[in-house]
């Protein structure tokens, strides 16, 4: 069995996409294998989490403070509290930070698998902030709808609501491409969080426009379309988080783990392959099957391979268990003193782990 952690893992991402998603997504770190330039890849993806929400904390400072100008010019009480309520929206980031810190302690006996899942925790929040923001958009938009007001200052509400759109989507573009390079969900979902706020601030630049036409019911109109997409940006974040609390994940990877166990020479069989994340670093267990006839040392060999090739062609994986059992010429049930505890469902995983894809 090898279970020996490694420091030089990966520091490459499969995903490369072109065109115009390629430039927001940007680019990702390089392949390598060199352990002088990957040592600690946990501590070092935390590090880039954190640095994300500062610079973007930064941004949306700089944001706030263009809307308070334009507060301060229009004397608008209206844009007073959506600047206030942008800004504390922006406060958001504050729980993901601290356990981004969480989760570069070391494991302890209590909690033996480290704190990644503090990420996941802040997601949920995260994911209730969006939906609080949902919440809000709808009242607001309905209100309005049944009572319907003029919008005072009109060029200083869509020149506040510019701003506010281009500096929110400026940083969710910037949180969510630094998410998916490290592999945090929470910091997706809060460069979706930022996004709704974007939103809204577009809805009330289009609500102005609409209300410089003539139209009186352009605002609330609008504010509840805005309210559907951010219902859908929810769908996309709840989601998201819900997958990293129950241990998904893509069908692809596993096919992927499986194959390059399966390169190995000396495996004879991939029985079984479980991944899940632990906040942005992967942790995967692999059954393999090695010849009976090898030494206790040599089957180590084996696996001990195994683990290396999957540290280096797994992104963001930070170590594997990988059990070995000898093959079945000799006609022995080698699991037989333990197959009565796991009866009908450990067959159906090993036969799904060797169901071709």
């Amino acid at each position: 069995m090898s279970d020996h952690g490694h420091d030089d893992q990966h520091a490459h991402d499969h995903e490369h996409p072109a065109g115009l998603k390629g430039w927001l997504q940007g680019v990702f770190t390089p392949h390598s294998h060199d352990s002088a330039d990957s040592v600690d890849r946990a501590l070092e993806d935390s590090g880039k989490g954190i640095r994300a929400l500062k610079i973007s904390l930064a941004g949306l400072g700089v944001t706030a403070a263009l809307q308070v100008v334009v507060v301060l010019a229009s004397g608008s009480v209206a844009l007073l509290a959506d600047t206030v309520h942008n800004f504390a929206d922006a406060l958001t980031a504050v729980p993901l930070g601290i356990a981004f810190w969480i989760g570069r302690r070391a494991p302890t006996k209590r909690y033996t698998y480290g704190y990644g899942r503090a990420e996941d925790l802040a997601g949920i929040f995260i994911v209730a902030m969006i939906a609080l923001s949902a919440a809000v958009a709808a009242w607001e938009a309905t209100r309005r709808l049944f009572d319907p007001r003029d919008v005072e200052h009109v060029g200083w509400v869509m020149l506040a609501g510019l701003i506010g759109f281009a500096g929110n989507e400026l940083v969710a573009v910037y949180r969510i491409r630094v998410g998916r390079e490290i592999g945090s969900a929470a910091l997706v979902a809060d460069g979706l969080h930022a996004r709704t706020d974007g939103l809204t601030s577009l809805a009330v630049v289009a609500g102005a426009l609409g209300v410089a036409a003539g139209w009186r019911l352009a605002d609330p109109v609008v504010g509840l379309a805005i309210t559907v997409a951010i219902v859908f940006v929810l769908k996309g974040a709840a989601r998201d988080i819900y997958r990293r609390l129950m241990d998904s994940v893509d069908p692809d990877l596993v096919d992927e783990v499986s194959e390059v166990v399966a390169g190995v020479a000396g495996v004879e069989g991939v029985d079984r392959v479980a991944i899940r994340w632990v906040g942005h670093e992967l942790r995967a267990e692999v059954d393999i099957v090695s010849d009976c006839d090898l030494t206790v040392a040599g089957a180590h060999a084996i696996a001990e391979e195994a683990h290396h090739r999957l540290l280096h062609e797994i992104p963001k994986l930070s170590r594997a268990t990988i059990h070995t059992s000898p093959c079945h010429h000799d006609g022995r049930d080698h699991h037989a003193v333990t197959s009565h505890h796991f009866g009908s469902r450990a067959e159906a995983g090993r036969d799904e782990a060797r169901r071709p894809r």
